[in-house]
């Protein structure tokens, strides 16, 4: 058998909730990603380099985004991390952190 995205009969509101889900995906991680981390400019090719790098990536996003003595976008906190080897020490171990 072969599913397709029409394939389900699904109502207006069970459509409209997949299609935000998906955009809901997109627009808080993928675009982030993009923006921040330039990755859909990444020109690595190179056996699992590209597969490596995405997962460092997401590792990276995951660790800014639980650091929360900041408060600044993605991007800054990256900025300042790079600047400020005491903010990068609390950037890494916010993933250790209990909440």
């Amino acid at each position: 058998y072969r599913y397709y995205i029409s394939s389900a009969e699904l109502s207006k509101e069970q459509f409209a909730d997949a299609v935000r889900g998906h955009w809901g995906i997109e627009n808080s991680l993928h675009w982030v990603l993009d923006t921040s981390f330039s990755e859909d400019d990444c020109q690595i090719y190179r056996e699992n380099a590209a597969e490596l790098l995405a997962i460092v990536r997401h590792m990276a996003l995951n660790l800014l985004r639980q650091e929360t003595g900041k408060k600044a976008s993605i991007r800054r906190k990256q900025n300042i991390a790079a600047m400020n080897t005491t903010y990068l020490e609390q950037v890494l171990s916010a993933g250790f952190s209990e909440k």
